[in-house]
C-alpha cells in the first residue's frame, strides 16, 4: 500500500461495561478479568444527522446508546496513566445491535459481528472537546425517542475506565488519529421502529440528532 492511502477509521465498542445493563440482558454484575472488545466496518458509520434505514429483514433493532470517544494521536501499548494523551473528543453514539440475530449466532457459538456491524449500526453525534468536562468520568448522558427519556447514563458508572480501555486495546491494536471508542451501554436497551425520532444529550446539551427510516 501507499504510504499516501488514507487511513480507514477503526471503530472500537465495548460490551458489558455497565453492570444495571449486564442484568437487564440477564448475566451478572461483577466486573470480567478484562473489558469485552469487538470491532464495527468503518461502512457502519452513521454521522451529520443521516438518517438510519432500518433493516426490517435483520429483525428486532435495539437501541444501545454510548458515549464515544475520538483518538487524536497515534500510539501502541499505552500505559494507562498517559491514556488521557490519546484522545480529544467525545459524543453520544447508538450501537445498534440486531437483537435476534445475535442471539442466533451466540447461542451456534460463532461470532457475531454481522449483529453489531452492519451498515448504519454505528451513529455517532457532534463532538464535543474533552476540556469542556471536569472529569470524563464523571459526564451525564441520556437519550430521548420521540421526547421520551429511554436511555440515561453516567460514565462514572463503567465498569471500565476510559484510560483502562484504551491502554488495553492499544496491547493489540495501533491506534491511529481519527479511530473511535463507543464505551458501552447503560441499562434501557430497547427495539426502535420506522418513524422514531432519537436524540442524545451530553448533560444538557443535544448532540445527536436523526430519525429512523
Amino acid at each position: 500500500m501507499s504510504e499516501n492511502t488514507p487511513h480507514i477509521m477503526k471503530i472500537f465498542a465495548i460490551g458489558m461495561n455497565y453492570a444495571l445493563h449486564n442484568k437487564e440482558m440477564g448475566r451478572g454484575f461483577e466486573r470480567q478479568p478484562n473489558p469485552v472488545i469487538f470491532t464495527k466496518a468503518d461502512s457502519a458509520l452513521l454521522k451529520d444527522g443521516k438518517p438510519f434505514f432500518l433493516p426490517e429483514e435483520m429483525g428486532r433493532i435495539d437501541h444501545e446508546t454510548e458515549l464515544v470517544v475520538r483518538i487524536c494521536r497515534l500510539g501502541k501499548g499505552i500505559p494507562e496513566q498517559f491514556a488521557h494523551r490519546y484522545y480529544d473528543a467525545v459524543t453520544v453514539g447508538i450501537d445498534f445491535t440486531a437483537r435476534d440475530i445475535q442471539a442466533r449466532l451466540k447461542a451456534a457459538g460463532h461470532p457475531w459481528e454481522i449483529a453489531k456491524g452492519f451498515d448504519g449500526a454505528a451513529v455517532i453525534g457532534r463532538w464535543m472537546p474533552v476540556e469542556r468536562y471536569r472529569n470524563i468520568q464523571a459526564i451525564n448522558f441520556h437519550l430521548d425517542i420521540n421526547d421520551e427519556t429511554r436511555q440515561q447514563g453516567c460514565s462514572a458508572d463503567m465498569l471500565f475506565k476510559v484510560d483502562e480501555i484504551i491502554s488495553y486495546i492499544s496491547r493489540y491494536f495501533t491506534l491511529k488519529t481519527g479511530d473511535i471508542l463507543y464505551t458501552g451501554t447503560p441499562a434501557g436497551v430497547g427495539p426502535v421502529k420506522i418513524g422514531d425520532h432519537l436524540t442524545g444529550y451530553i448533560e444538557d446539551e443535544k448532540v445527536l440528532d436523526f430519525f429512523v427510516r
